[in-house]
């Protein structure tokens, strides 16, 4: 449960006990992706009063904690490498940018990221435009730039550079906990941040994005309809703004919304909409079986996005993909 997973940056475990050193070389450990063990989730908020704390979240806090030079300059080039690979819009062609981010360490989100980037690529023909950012599936550190609070805006403010805003899409996928105070960025005990649904519409608007579909999984998720939603936007969330969502252990390949509208609904030759209708029944469907509380995930398609959508799904290939990956609800019976 999605509630469970981001309870557990807040707590304290207690810290391992070192192992005596060995006489001979001892075999390469086997790879473990990063944890949110020790340290716990720091003090980022400033401001004692209600308001001051809201006005401290709206600011988009973000912190990188005990990061080494080397490792923070080759996550720079990393995710440079990315950015400047990303292909300008085509004069007269309605080009779809793809930003696929994965904002949390727990290997389920780098493994949910990396498909959902496939498929949306393939959905709207944006190869060459499209920018993967995650964390590590599990077996091994990432090849690819972290999702964090930087890395998207940084992202954003790439693809707003290179497309024409009257004419081009943006399409954004994020995945990671979250709280009733917005997407929560965590990256094992080094990296913090939180991304609240005032900063994530200041960031889009002051890019000038408008014409976007904004597919959010995180538990709570339904918070970001009111400052998300606008006529030319296409909004789907795994929850409402009181329910958290599931699926998100980290041995886990989907969450559950991941699974029901990535690995099913936007595979196949169908709109949209009757993707987020055909999510919205598996996950009902598989929350039932387990006996959990409905997420009730939410939909807002603004009065202008059919105008510029139609065409764009028209264009979507018209053979389905087969799913890949366990079955999010499998880990229920686990």
């Amino acid at each position: 449960m999605r509630l469970a997973g981001f309870a557990r940056m807040f707590g304290f475990l207690a810290a391992a006990l070192l192992a005596p050193a060995a006489l001979a070389q001892p075999a390469a450990a086997p790879y473990a992706a990063p944890k949110h063990d020790g340290l716990g989730w720091p003090g980022i908020v400033s401001g004692e009063t209600q308001d001051a704390r809201q006005t401290s979240l709206d600011a988009g806090p973000e912190l990188q904690r005990g990061r080494s030079a080397r490792w923070t300059l080759a996550e720079h080039r990393r995710l440079s490498k990315a950015l400047a690979a990303i292909q300008p819009q085509r004069k007269g062609v309605v080009d779809v940018y793809v930003i696929a981010i994965a904002l949390d360490s727990d290997p389920v989100f780098g493994r949910e990221t990396r498909e959902a980037g496939k498929v949306l690529s393939r959905r709207y023909g944006a190869t060459g435009r499209t920018i993967v950012l995650a964390g590590s599936t599990g077996a091994a550190p990432s090849e690819l730039p972290l999702g964090s609070m930087e890395s998207l805006t940084l992202s954003l403010a790439r693809v707003a550079e290179v497309m024409d805003p009257k004419e081009d899409v943006l399409v954004l996928y994020s995945t990671s906990h979250g709280a009733k105070i917005g997407l929560a960025y965590h990256d094992g005990d080094e990296g913090f941040g939180l991304l609240t649904p005032t900063r994530y519409a200041a960031i889009l608007n002051e890019l000038g994005i408008k014409r976007r579909v904004l597919i959010l999984s995180a538990c709570y998720s339904g918070i970001f309809v009111p400052a998300l939603s606008s006529p030319d936007t296409a909004l789907f969330t795994a929850a409402s703004d009181s329910r958290p969502s599931f699926g998100c252990m980290a041995e886990n390949d989907w969450t559950f919304f991941g699974d029901a509208m990535i690995n099913h609904g936007m595979r196949k030759p169908q709109s949209l909409a009757e993707a987020g209708k055909e999510a919205h029944g598996l996950i009902t469907q598989w929350e039932a079986g387990a006996r959990l509380q409905p997420s009730n995930p939410q939909v807002s398609i603004g009065a202008n996005v059919e105008t510029w959508l139609k065409p764009l799904e028209a264009r979507i290939p018209k053979l389905a993909t087969q799913p890949v990956g366990k079955p999010a609800a499998e880990a229920l019976k686990r």
